[in-house]
């Protein structure tokens, strides 16, 4: 629905991509950026297969991106432009982080349980009133088979000329690639720090640079003191191994320029200034064509699947279609298994792939499916991943007899007449601890804040929080229906601590990111009444409540 709204929007306002822009966003695109050679040209073959790879040629590809960077813009001018004061951020912040001393006192239900003591006419009311918590559900018997990337590649045979081909063309890939171990000292500044304060940290760098030189052994020593990568300095900078790909671009260029025990001079990145140490090299050892064969013949039959999968997908569709009494025809014809299985309308806990796949039961419980028994269409339940089914025995949903039930009848109906005690008694000792404060019997105080619950449910939390601070003591009562009640007593409001100096700045921009949230959020529900979106899907009834 988001997408179908956002591309209206901006076909309505104009909101064209043009090819230059199109053309900058592909070349930003690290995936794509890997396919280029060393002329820098695009490897076309290499890139019809990425997109293959997601169902689309080339061109569909492009044209999603364009329609994506087309939609972006509706919402850019409005989550792009926010603004928020410190003022603003300090007022917000600490009126939602503050804290409050609290003492709680909780009526459990099952401390009333043994008061209740329901007689067998009680029990029957309430299993008649009650019908729909004591159900089986609709179950179904189902065949049903699978096609995917490892079913395809089941079928696969490989030659051996073949592999040795794909071996002599790929020798230098399959080598596995050079590692590095390199340890660094940052000094840190933020991306678009003012001019001043980069030149500041530029200069310790080169400070920390000249005593590295000077004394090359010191260098794990300068990281511990120096160096402001939290998750390297304790360890002198080491970083471990990594190979291309693993570091932003500059950072690696430097590694990978180096020899063991070489230093760098200062490497400017996004997170500041880096002085680099390779510390190991590690290069592979290239193995000979019969160490490979068993990768080999994986990797190539994967490939070979890939390809062979669109087709095998045409004619599983087509067959479970045209054939559509039985799965047997596009079982034989695709040496796939027929698999069987009981399944209701929801998915069951622990269920996993196509039985836990929402689309692929609702195709199964479809009217016309169970009372014809015929094959499900092909449902996508996964990337490259197709599946049908068939009914072979329909059981609708029925109620069960109280005989088979009454445990679990009576089960409910105490819980439901416990939870009942538990908040008349609180609600009486709340009334009468507001009248009388002194005979308030309450466990010690504790701090909760909406950081630090002390593992206290958000409804108990919110309620203490809601309190009046300008008339403490103040009270508090909160129903948790089959929880029972909590009676809150609020004694003392603590303000929040004022927060580092460093911290400011980061709660700023993340406060100004959680408001252009909620702007973009308010923005596109307008867009939604605009475009008259409806959600025609009936919403799931939630479970009937109980009746006593």
């Amino acid at each position: 629905v988001r997408a179908r709204v956002l591309a209206a929007a901006a076909e309505k306002s104009k909101l064209v991509t043009s090819d230059q822009r199109l053309a900058r966003e592909l070349q930003r695109n690290e995936t794509i950026a890997a396919l280029r050679g060393p002329d820098g040209k695009l490897d076309m073959e290499r890139y019809r297969q990425l997109a293959g790879a997601q169902g689309m040629t080339p061109e569909m590809f492009e044209a999603s991106v364009r329609a994506e960077l087309s939609a972006n813009q509706v919402l850019l001018g409005v989550g792009g432009t926010t603004l928020v004061t410190p003022a603003q951020v300090q007022l917000a912040l600490d009126a939602f982080l503050e804290q409050r001393e609290v003492q709680l006192a909780r009526f459990v239900p099952a401390d009333y349980a043994n008061q209740v003591k329901p007689a067998d006419a009680e029990l029957e009311a309430f299993y008649k009133e009650n019908q729909a918590l004591f159900q089986a559900p609709e179950q179904a018997s189902i065949e049903y088979v699978v096609l995917d990337i490892e079913a395809v590649r089941k079928g696969l045979t490989v030659n051996e000329q073949d592999l040795r081909t794909y071996y002599e063309q790929n020798v230098a890939r399959l080598g596995g690639q050079e590692e590095r171990r390199a340890s660094h000292i940052l000094i840190a500044v933020p991306k678009g720090a003012p001019e001043a304060d980069r030149q500041q940290a530029r200069a310790k760098a080169q400070e920390l640079l000249a005593q590295v030189k000077k004394a090359p052994d010191s260098f794990a020593e300068l990281a511990k003191k120096h160096s402001q990568d939290p998750g390297s300095a304790a360890q002198g900078g080491d970083l471990d191994f990594f190979a291309r790909g693993a570091m932003t671009k500059p950072f690696e260029d430097a590694a990978f320029a180096l020899g063991k025990g070489e230093i760098s001079g200062i490497v400017e990145t996004d997170f500041g200034y880096h002085i680099v140490k390779v510390t190991d090299v590690k290069v592979p050892k290239q193995r000979n064509f019969e160490q490979m064969k068993p990768e080999l013949e994986a990797e190539v039959a994967g490939q070979l699947a890939q390809r062979n999968y669109a087709e095998a997908a045409d004619t599983f569709t087509n067959t479970v279609y045209e054939q559509s009494d039985s799965l047997k025809p596009a079982a034989d014809k695709l040496k796939l298994q027929i698999a069987t299985a009981t399944v209701t309308r929801q998915p069951a806990p622990g269920a996993t792939g196509p039985l836990a796949n929402r689309k692929f039961l609702d195709a199964l419980f479809s009217p016309e499916n169970i009372e014809k028994k015929r094959n499900t269409e092909a449902v996508e339940v996964a990337p490259n991943t197709l599946v049908s089914g068939r009914v072979v025995q329909h059981t609708p949903a029925r109620t069960l007899p109280l005989a088979e039930v009454r445990d679990r009848v009576r089960e409910r109906l105490v819980a439901a007449r416990s939870a009942e005690l538990a908040r008349k008694d609180g609600m009486a000792k709340l009334e009468a601890w507001k009248a009388a404060p002194a005979s308030a019997g309450l466990p010690p105080p504790v701090v909760i804040s909406r950081l630090e619950t002390r593992n206290q449910p958000l409804p108990v939390v919110d309620a203490a929080l809601r309190v009046d601070p300008a008339a403490l003591p103040g009270w508090a009562g909160v129903d948790l229906g089959n929880d029972g009640y909590v009676v809150a007593k609020v004694s003392k409001v603590i303000p929040r601590p004022a927060p580092a100096p460093q911290m400011v700045q980061q709660e700023r921009q993340e406060y100004a990111q959680a408001w252009a949230t909620a702007e973009n959020l308010a923005y596109y529900n307008m867009l939604k009444d605009r475009f008259k979106a409806q959600i025609l899907v009936p919403k799931p009834a939630d479970e009937p409540a109980l009746r006593q």
